[in-house]
């Protein structure tokens, strides 16, 4: 993708190079996992997501976005999940309809085109709970700055993690992953059995979502991986 974004932006470069790493692209989406369950997926597309993924960095500053990669997570996941939800939010959630069948790039351009607004984390999950939605994995792509629901009390938390109580009342296994493609010093969903922080994105993502769903990364998971390391 990143590949593609920069070729994209250069006119001397033959269409037909932009194409072959299109077709490169859907071939990499082999490795996305399909998940059982309904999953929802929900990219932040707020104005806050318009910087570089990298940061500002003199001389290597990314030309991919926090809402390239947003899109990136979500329209592979639907590639590879076509029963999946896309709810992208700002403000509030962004009605758009997605093709399943579509290319990831096509997918990942259209959601990342919408850009703009505040940033308010629980307002896809206030949606599902207002919907009485039934699902079993729920996945935030966001830099997690939710300055419109900030608000928090010392014995509620945040509004998302509020929210997500809230459907986790109606649906007892569902699990929600939070990746904060900008990881800072605070979270919106505190880590627990149910909750999955990732900070930073790789395609390792795709990984530790399935092993999350399928209920394989708890402490014992951890406890395997470091006891692997050769000292």
């Amino acid at each position: 993708m990143t590949a593609y974004t920069a070729a994209a932006q250069n006119r001397e470069i033959p269409r037909a190079i932009t194409e072959a790493l299109q077709d490169a692209m859907e071939v990499a989406t082999e490795n996305v996992p399909e998940i059982d369950g309904k999953v929802f997926v929900l990219p932040d597309v707020s104005g806050s997501m318009g910087s570089a993924v990298t940061g500002y960095r003199r001389g290597s500053t990314s030309a991919v976005r926090c809402i390239d990669v947003a899109g990136l997570v979500a329209s592979a996941l639907l590639r590879k999940n076509p029963l999946a939800e896309v709810m992208p939010f700002e403000n509030g959630v962004v009605d758009v309809t997605l093709n399943p069948r579509d290319s990831v790039m096509t997918n990942a351009q259209k959601l990342a085109s919408i850009g703009g607004g505040g940033t308010n984390c629980s307002a896809p999950l206030y949606e599902l709970n207002r919907r009485k939605a039934k699902g079993d994995l729920v996945i935030y792509v966001s830099d997690n700055e939710s300055w419109i629901d900030a608000n928090r009390s010392w014995n509620s938390g945040t509004e998302t993690m509020k929210q997500w109580n809230e459907f986790k009342s109606c649906n007892k296994d569902a699990k929600l992953v939070c990746i904060d493609i900008q990881p800072y010093g605070h979270t919106q969903a505190h880590e627990r059995a149910d909750v999955l922080n990732v900070g930073g994105f790789s395609d390792q993502v795709f990984d530790l979502i399935s092993k999350f769903a399928a209920g394989k990364l708890g402490a014992d998971h951890w406890v395997g991986e470091i006891e692997k390391v050769e000292v």
